[in-house]
């Protein structure tokens, strides 16, 4: 039996917090939420007055969360207008703030973060249930592969790294090229990269002649992108470096929220530190466990820049039965199921890119993909750019067709097929937007 999957090396963070009983964390969240809206009712001008608004002048039972109105990063981003630079979503003095981040603006402009001491320490301990739930032990060595820029994630994720007692390995300011180099003279056993990002590092490694299996990872870390949570990319990360590669979900503004176990079915939600409802993007009524839905956070334990019933535009279904790793949070099943504001509308069926790139990985042939949506003939069309280098002109027809029968059979639709020449299409080792829709599409 692989140890890692063994009940008897199941790992936690905090056994006592990620096993209770749902009662008693109900009664844990509760006392973290009435604390939190005393704070914000008291000194935050931001909640203050939304909360005031809709008639709420003092903290509201847990049972009555639904009595809070939803946060929308369109509001934050406005209040960040409102009051240059950081917004007046602050429950202390300036003084006290120690940190500042900003989030990716893949969805609009970036929003600045304020952390207090306080609050940074929070969110590097949520990290690190993120690398115990990957069977991740003191002692082990954690390269992160990221740029190290203004995103909270890379920052929280590094630091947790050494508070779990493993060795922490920095890939900032390096070239792709240079950090192949890194992980074969430092031998991490543990890689934090978006999954996009893993498959570039190991298309990198190939192309130095190293077969990237060899270099000594054993288990991968992914988020900024749906991507860990896409089975066939989850394989193909793994088939590549062999390794167990896990999900992990956050946001800069919110904090480190999910995180996978050794079953590796999705992220279970932290909901020790965060209150976690699914609500219909629509009707903003909860949905019935197992439903798909929008996910909604609060924050409950980063009271200096709070959100309350924070409106991600994530879609997630909860998993009713409890996991067998003993955890009693939440599961998110197969993860970020896509986001509510990334539909695509192609011929009149309605698909999620995250499907379509669960079909695109099953074939090894597609190094690189790009889909483009654009007018044609008055319909929408979504043409697939794809780099497959090792495929001769001859044989991409037949290549073609398979892939158009794939998605056919899978989604409803038929694709068109573009063949483009390697190193044609981006990479990125941040979020990677593969999706882009023609303006003229509506």
């Amino acid at each position: 039996m692989n140890p890692a999957t063994s009940r008897s090396h199941i790992l936690y963070f905090n056994r006592d917090l990620e096993t209770m009983p749902r009662d008693r964390l109900r009664r844990h969240q509760a006392r973290r939420l009435r604390k939190l809206l005393t704070t914000v009712l008291e000194s935050n001008p931001f909640y203050r007055a939304k909360l005031r608004k809709a008639g709420i002048r003092k903290p509201v039972p847990l049972s009555h969360i639904t009595d809070l109105p939803f946060t929308t990063k369109a509001e934050l981003a406005a209040d960040s207008l409102a009051h240059p630079p950081f917004g007046s979503n602050l429950s202390f003095p300036l003084a006290h703030y120690t940190r500042l981040h900003q989030t990716s603006g893949t969805t609009g402009a970036p929003l600045r973060w304020l952390d207090t001491r306080q609050g940074w320490d929070e969110f590097v301990n949520q990290w690190c249930f993120v690398y115990r739930g990957a069977s991740v032990r003191a002692g082990q060595r954690v390269f992160v592969a990221f740029s190290f820029g203004p995103f909270s994630g890379f920052w929280s994720g590094f630091e947790a790294a050494s508070r779990v007692g493993c060795l922490a390995i920095t890939g900032g300011g390096q070239t792709s090229e240079q950090r192949v180099a890194t992980i074969q003279a430092t031998r991490p056993t543990v890689l934090v990269s978006t999954p996009t990002y893993a498959l570039r590092l190991a298309e990198v490694a190939q192309s130095l002649g190293i077969d990237p299996s060899t270099l000594g990872i054993r288990v991968s870390i992914h988020a900024g992108e749906p991507g860990a949570g896409i089975p066939s990319t989850r394989q193909r990360i793994q088939d590549l470096w062999g390794c167990r590669t896990y999900d992990h979900c956050g946001l800069t503004e919110v904090g480190a929220v999910g995180y996978e176990c050794h079953r590796q079915l999705g992220p279970h939600i932290n909901e020790a530190n965060f209150l976690l409802e699914i609500v219909d993007p629509e009707s903003l009524q909860p949905v019935a466990a197992g439903q798909r839905g929008e996910i909604v956070l609060t924050s409950l334990n980063r009271p200096g820049s709070p959100l309350i019933r924070y409106r991600t535009g994530d879609l997630a279904r909860i998993h009713p039965k409890p996991c067998s790793c003993r955890r009693t949070f939440a599961l998110l099943r197969g993860g970020i199921l896509g986001r509510s504001d990334d539909m695509l509308t192609i011929r009149g069926i309605n698909v999620f890119p995250s499907a379509i790139e669960n079909i695109l990985r099953k074939f090894p042939e597609i190094v690189e993909f790009q889909g483009l949506v654009s007018t044609l003939r008055g319909m929408p069309e979504l043409t697939l750019q794809l780099e497959c280098p090792a495929v001769k002109t001859t044989g991409r027809d037949h290549l073609a067709g398979r892939i158009i029968a794939a998605i056919h059979v899978g989604l409803n639709l038929r694709p068109l097929i573009e063949f483009v020449a390697d190193g044609t299409l981006p990479r990125a080792e941040m979020k990677s937007r593969r999706f882009h829709v023609s303006s003229s599409v509506q």
